[in-house]
């Protein structure tokens, strides 16, 4: 029967994994054996990892592949992806070469601001409120200086702040909506304390203010926002029609049935939800790998996917004078200095790995392994069907569930050669070949 903790996180880690098999396990030993498993043996690089969050017990891991080829701009990149799903780094490496071959990936950076805003709810004269922020703005920026004087030495900081009534949506509700540049950082961080300074100067002077005597004012909260739709990065590809002709199927009859799937994904926000998670695929594994905010890219781009009222496609596609163009507009707020990027070796290693980008540049990466991965998909379902290639690289997943041996797995591989692959017809050809 399971139990009440009082006082779990100022256990040590042994006493955290003692009280959870004694707890919650009946093979108590098996069970701290796998944390440990998963320990690593240098114990100062396993205190970093302990560090990263509470109250932990172990590593979790994922694999770590790469996908090479991939022309951007001009410049080779071999791309790091961190996933656990079948076919993903197969399939962008696929599209990487196939557009290698027709001139590579074309990236443009759109817009690198990001937003924070200071909710707070107002009872009192709105012609008031208005001519006060009039007032009080400059004062708000310089009350920040001390924060943001490093950032803008870089050419960062504080753009604008504007006074925004969003009553017409919540009776009283007003908000000071701040726009943000924090060049290399994700600058979570940085906008967050630039606001609570806002905040807090912002109710001083208004207490102070002899118009405000019969007004009412309360700070809500302080905090960034994830939705980032002005900072924005561009990835297309484009060759002749022509070009797409591949194993029997002429380019034009391709660039067709293609562009009809995309427009599908425009409107059908069923097919729409799946379609961006295939993108998503492709970033959020180059997001992880890089030691970024995965969740906060997520929750921006599915609601810049909806920003028109319906939810639908963000990629597109046009052909036009005989020429295929396919491309992506995504916003992505993304960091190379601070949180994990210096932190974690891999994080480090995987940025070596594409040459030092800075965010801009990363921002290109990312969302060109999300284009290509979006190409392969529409690609495979458009012509061959998404499972012929996505269960030949499930095969192994499905052999070692049954701990098939060296030799089975390689019967196995032959086998389904020519064969379908479903999970019944894995396990009908293990079970005959032990039999």
């Amino acid at each position: 029967m399971t139990q009440k903790i009082s006082g779990f996180s100022r256990l040590s880690k042994l006493e955290k994994i003692n009280w959870l098999t004694q707890t919650y396990f009946s093979g108590k030993e098996e069970a701290t054996q796998l944390l440990k498993t998963y320990w690593n043996s240098d114990k100062k690089l396993q205190q970093l990892h302990d560090e990263f969050i509470e109250n932990t017990v172990t590593n979790y891991y994922l694999p770590l592949g790469v996908a090479p080829n991939f022309l951007i701009n001009g410049t080779y990149y071999t791309i790091p992806m961190a996933i656990e799903e079948s076919s993903v780094v197969a399939a962008a490496s696929k599209a990487a070469k196939f557009w290698e071959e027709r001139g590579g990936f074309k990236t443009t950076v759109l817009g690198t601001t990001k937003i924070g805003q200071v909710h707070f709810m107002y009872h009192g004269d709105l012609d008031h409120l208005n001519s006060f922020f009039i007032d009080i703005k400059p004062t708000l920026i310089e009350d920040c200086k001390p924060i943001t004087a490093n950032m803008e030495k870089r050419g960062g900081g504080i753009l604008d702040i504007e006074l925004v009534d969003k009553t017409d949506a919540l009776a009283n509700y007003y908000q000071l909506h701040g726009t943000f540049e924090t060049l290399d950082a994700m600058g979570a961080n940085f906008i967050n304390s630039c606001l609570e300074q806002l905040a807090q100067s912002f109710k001083e002077r208004f207490d102070a203010d002899v118009r405000f005597r019969e007004s009412e004012l309360s700070i809500i909260m302080s905090i960034l926002s994830n939705y980032v739709p002005n900072c924005l990065v561009r990835a297309e590809v484009s060759c002749p029609v022509d070009e797409l002709t591949e194993k029997g199927i002429e380019g034009k009859e391709f660039a067709a049935k293609f562009a009809q799937a995309i427009a599908i994904a425009e409107v059908e926000p069923y097919r729409a939800v799946t379609h961006n998670k295939g993108i998503m695929n492709g970033i959020d594994a180059v997001v992880l790998a890089t030691g970024n905010d995965f969740r906060a890219i997520e929750a921006g781009i599915h609601a810049y996917a909806s920003k028109d009222g319906l939810y639908k496609s963000l990629t597109h596609v046009s052909v036009e004078k005989g020429i295929f163009r396919f491309w992506i507009d995504i916003p992505l707020a993304v960091g190379t200095v601070g949180g994990l990027t210096k932190l974690h070796p891999l994080v480090k290693w995987c940025f070596e790995l594409l040459q030092h980008p800075n965010a801009k540049e990363l921002m290109q990466i990312i969302a060109v392994a999300g284009l290509a991965q979006n190409f392969a998909a529409v690609k495979s379902l458009t012509t061959t069907g998404i499972q012929q290639g996505h269960m030949k690289m499930h095969l192994m997943n499905i052999l070692n569930q049954f701990e098939a041996t060296k030799t089975e797995k390689s019967q196995a591989i032959t086998h389904f050669k020519t064969h379908p692959v479903t999970h019944s017809a894995v396990v009908n050809f293990i079970e005959k070949i032990r039999s």
